[in-house]
């Protein structure tokens, strides 16, 4: 009964993780509204959940913009009165040769999406989930954000940054009534992934992934990492020193 009537801000729903979450907890009773750049696709997905009884709003612009995120949630709030928990899972891989070669431009585009995009969902929900003095805030990081991996600056950069940002807020609003959930998932099988001829260990299907992110938020958890053998790899990692780590990671090839 967790999201039965429930309204949820959920950044990134066109594809991926973001669809597959957005029709699961419409199916379990949430509101939600649905921000993401493809307006054809959000409307697509709203179709399907009014079809299965469920009720969705859809959004269609760019998670860099702020003034444009934080109208999304005011229309949200001005129709169902509140937003009860935002997942802030916008996000771009930048796996190309422009940002792998540190490119400023590209480097730059992948830290504005997954970071600053999450910045603006926060920004555009907290102040009122501040004064309800209820809220739940969701990051969708990744397990890239513990370490660095190979021709992955940008988006381990932009993961690591996202993870302190909202555990910084988790400390700030613990005694105000909002939760922080920040989950950590490894390689999942979505369009992200797609094209790589590495293999990439503990590969998820996308749906055996979707009941470990609606469990860590059901539960509230401050923290979530998936698969468990990939997370323990990673943060046995933290405490590698620099040669040890560097010799491991190093023979990494995901992004190839």
């Amino acid at each position: 009964m967790f999201w039965k009537n429930k309204v949820v801000f959920l950044t990134g729903a066109s594809s991926g993780i973001g669809e597959a979450l957005a029709l699961e907890i419409a199916k379990r009773g949430a509101v939600v509204g649905l921000l993401a750049r493809r307006e054809e696709l959000l409307r697509e997905i709203a179709g399907k959940i009014e079809q299965n009884g469920g009720m969705a709003r859809c959004f269609a612009c760019d998670i860099t913009n702020e003034r444009a995120v934080a109208d999304a949630a005011k229309n949200l709030r001005k129709e169902f009165g509140r937003i009860d928990v935002l997942i802030a899972n916008a996000g771009i891989g930048g796996n190309n040769e422009a940002a792998r070669k540190l490119n400023a431009a590209a480097v730059t585009k992948v830290i504005n999406t997954n970071l600053i995009g999450a910045v603006n969902a926060v920004s555009a929900v907290l102040p009122d989930m501040l004064e309800q003095k209820s809220g739940q805030l969701v990051a969708v990081s990744s397990l890239a954000g513990v370490r660095g991996l190979p021709k992955s600056a940008a988006y381990c950069a932009s993961k690591a940054g996202m993870t302190a940002f909202f555990e910084s807020i988790r400390l700030d609003v613990q005694d105000k009534g909002i939760n922080v959930t920040i989950i950590q998932p490894g390689f999942i099988k979505t369009p992200l992934t797609a094209g790589r001829e590495a293999k990439m260990p503990f590969l998820m299907k996308l749906e055996d992934s979707i009941p470990h992110f609606l469990g860590a938020i059901e539960k509230q958890k401050k923290f979530a990492a998936f698969p468990w053998q990939l997370a323990a790899f990673v943060r046995a990692g933290r405490i590698f020193p620099a040669w040890l780590y560097d010799t491991i990671a190093g023979r990494a090839k995901y992004r190839e």
